[in-house]
């Protein structure tokens, strides 16, 4: 019975396969979203203001670093709590795959909020003449808590290892 129960537990991993490709059709309708944003761009590139592409720029920056992060969590995750993956000899291997178990994909993921939320707060400031005083102050407040966040949690990883 017990040896049954474990086996069934084991298997039950797969679960989160789907999941993971769940990620990829976000991944997906991220890439829709910013060529949808460049072909917006693309017939008023002459007449937009400097601040406005700055901006737009941002905004696709920010879509990227968030797809890098899908991609990260996607493969990281399925090689850690699914399966390897068998990425054949012949074909392109990403260097880090393989190399990052849980806690190094933690700290990543938190660099990755950190980095996502500085560029937030950069579009912020950009538009800072718009924006009450009270929701700047919010938005600082908020990023602040994830740099520290993501600086206690790689301090704990790193306190953890050297024992």
């Amino acid at each position: 019975m017990e040896k049954m129960f474990e086996k069934l537990m084991y298997a039950s991993r797969w679960i989160m396969a789907p999941i993971y490709l769940g990620l990829s059709l976000v991944l997906f309708a991220l890439g829709i979203k910013f060529f949808q944003e460049i072909f917006h761009i693309l017939p008023i590139i002459f007449e937009i203001k400097e601040v406005d592409l700055i901006l737009i720029t941002l905004s696709l920056i920010d879509i990227t670093l968030v797809g890098g992060l899908l991609v990260m969590v996607m493969f990281s995750g399925y090689e850690n709590f699914v399966s390897q993956l068998d990425v054949g000899e012949d074909s392109e291997k990403l260097g880090w795959l393989g190399k990052m178990d849980s806690g190094s994909l933690k700290n990543k993921v938190a660099a990755s909020i950190v980095a996502i939320s500085s560029i937030h707060l950069l579009k912020v400031f950009m538009n800072a003449e718009n924006i009450e005083n009270d929701k700047i102050m919010w938005y600082l407040l908020i990023h602040i808590t994830f740099v520290l966040s993501a600086f206690a949690m790689g301090y704990l990883d790193k306190i953890s290892r050297n024992k």
